[in-house]
């Protein structure tokens, strides 16, 4: 029996995006020097007194048995503190928060807990591809929404609950957005918390860039919509805010019934993530928070040199107002390569790294995204090597791309 044959196995389309990583660790391994603004994967530290605390409760021989599945109390205290203070949101730490292997994790097994053969999921295009292949490997089908969250977004939530059998059950979001870095206000949550309560849909958030938003506009929750909780549960990480991606600390807020469906379906399948780790999450969602902002304004530069320093090589980029990508067209002129082929080119001819936008859903050909994790020298440097690509291919910046 081949690996095709099984059931989940097929449903899944070749991951794209894995190509070209293939191709980029081939390419380091035969010693090339690539400028790697593909995986969003942070390059920065997480803050000393975390990494203290992870020691600290490392070397207390009763912390390596099993943890919590749903988390240690004191972390969950700790989520609950933060959107508190963040969102002004009152949750219950024992009812309404569960701690999750990072948010893939939790998004894939709340998709397991709640989702049946046959079910349909409204889910947008592109988008994260967990987004859609957690439901897909659930045996759900996909009903795909825009990403653009105007007037054209609610006139398709529209067309699908009025022309889809069965009805949808379940809308799937995620701003800022990844891969388009797209935001919204609260006033799109509320919109979107109102269409919920009245077509009967459970409402799943992905807020994994909550921390990452420039020029002082923050991020909102949709939890901060009075009732929200009704029909709302909303997936946070550690992993960008506080630099802990290899971690896998996530967490999922909100709707207690969805809530208890993830514990519970949890409890067969994990016992939480390693003690020590669960403590230094708490010293990070506790302590000082300067690391956030010290981050955030570091990858604000970073995303003023990529910016200004592609867009004298040739390559106008358009200015993200949080996450830590650009979600980029395809210059016009190699718009026909497709983005997958110049996502290769890019690396083979450039020594510079992207995902291709198809690899986020068939509304992302034509785009590429790059992650801004390389320092800003690298990033000029990849500047610079675009800008030689560039005018291999005809295609002239306006300068040179220092």
């Amino acid at each position: 029996m081949s690996e095709e044959e099984f059931y989940r196995i097929k449903r899944l389309p070749p991951y794209v995006i894995a190509e070209v990583n293939a191709m980029r660790a081939a390419a380091r391994m035969a010693g090339e020097d690539i400028i790697d603004l593909g995986m969003g994967n942070p390059d920065l530290p997480p803050p000393p007194h975390v990494i203290d605390k992870l020691c600290e409760v490392a070397r207390d021989p009763d912390a390596h048995g099993y943890s919590a599945s749903k988390g240690i109390p004191g972390l969950r205290r700790a989520q609950a503190n933060y959107y508190n203070r963040r969102f002004g949101v009152d949750v219950d730490p024992d009812t309404e928060v569960v701690v999750t292997l990072g948010s893939k994790e939790g998004l894939a097994n709340l998709a397991q807990a709640i989702t049946a053969p046959g079910d349909v999921v409204l889910a947008p295009n592109p988008s994260y591809p967990i987004h859609t292949f957690g439901f897909i490997i659930a045996g759900a089908t996909i009903r795909s929404v825009p990403t653009t969250p105007d007037e054209h977004y609610f006139e398709s939530l529209e067309r699908a609950m009025r022309f889809t059998v069965p009805k949808p059950s379940v809308l799937v979001m995620g701003y800022p957005s990844n891969p388009t870095a797209e935001t919204v206000d609260l006033a799109f949550y509320e919109r979107v918390v109102a269409f919920a309560k009245e077509h009967g849909l459970w409402v799943l958030s992905d807020l994994a860039y909550s921390e990452l938003y420039y020029d002082g506009c923050p991020t909102p929750s949709i939890l901060q919509v009075p009732g929200a909780k009704d029909v709302a549960v909303e997936f946070t990480s550690m992993s960008k805010t506080y630099s802990m991606a290899g971690w896998r600390i996530g967490f999922a807020v909100g709707n207690k019934q969805l809530i208890g469906a993830l514990t519970r379906v949890k409890s067969y399948l994990d016992y939480g993530a390693f003690t020590p780790i669960q403590a230094a999450a708490v010293a990070a969602l506790n302590g000082p928070q300067d690391i956030v902002e010290q981050n955030r304004q570091l990858y604000q530069r970073r995303r003023d040199v990529l910016v200004e320093s592609f867009g004298r090589a040739g390559w106008e980029i358009p200015v993200p107002k949080a996450s830590m990508f650009c979600w980029a067209p395809l210059p016009p002129e190699l718009a026909h390569l497709g983005s997958l082929e110049f996502s290769k080119q890019l690396l083979t001819q450039a020594g510079v790294a992207v995902a291709a936008g198809v690899g986020y859903g068939e509304e992302g050909e034509g785009y590429v995204r790059i992650a801004m994790v390389e320092n800003e020298q690298r990033i000029r440097q990849a500047a610079r090597n675009i800008r030689k690509y560039f005018q291999s291919m005809g295609i002239s910046g306006t300068a040179a791309a220092e």
